[in-house]
């Protein structure tokens, strides 16, 4: 066990890098947000910088059990400020918990191989910003007054 307060944030980050490298099961002693002090085992999926701090996005396995009794709870993924995590022990045992797809990405349409024009529209659609682009007139290579 490894005790945060003897040690740099870089070291402990390092750590739990590596951890997440090799796909080790990390235990943490940690006080969340109530200054209550709990251990989990969380096996790390992102770290994320934030303001002053890093976030880990994990999978706790505390929280999957809890899963099994409560239905109020949808997912066992959460999210751990370094700040906050007391001391670690890295294990060697690997990842079993399955990270949940996420729901916000929809997957688009192949692209046509065939019609330019298919193409065209297709990569129109894929910016929903740039869609209703459309050049007034057909622009050559040998106008170089419109160049930026």
């Amino acid at each position: 066990m490894r005790l945060t307060a003897k040690q740099t944030t870089t070291r402990t980050l390092t750590d739990l890098l590596r951890a997440l490298d090799n796909r080790h099961a990390v235990t943490i002693t940690y006080v969340d947000s109530k200054g209550d002090t709990t251990i989990r085992t969380i096996e790390i999926a992102e770290v994320h910088a934030k303001t002053d701090d890093y976030q880990i996005v994990a999978m706790c396995r505390l929280r999957n059990e809890q899963m099994k009794t409560d239905p109020t709870i949808r997912t066992a993924q959460r999210d751990f400020d370094l700040s906050r995590i007391v001391s670690y022990t890295v294990h060697r045992i690997a990842y079993v918990l399955t990270r949940p797809e996420p729901t916000t990405y929809e997957r688009p349409a192949p692209a046509p191989a065939d019609d330019a024009d298919a193409l065209y529209i297709y990569e129109l659609e894929r910016d929903p910003d740039d869609a209703d682009y459309r050049p007034r007139k057909r622009l050559t290579q040998s106008q170089t007054d419109l160049a930026a």
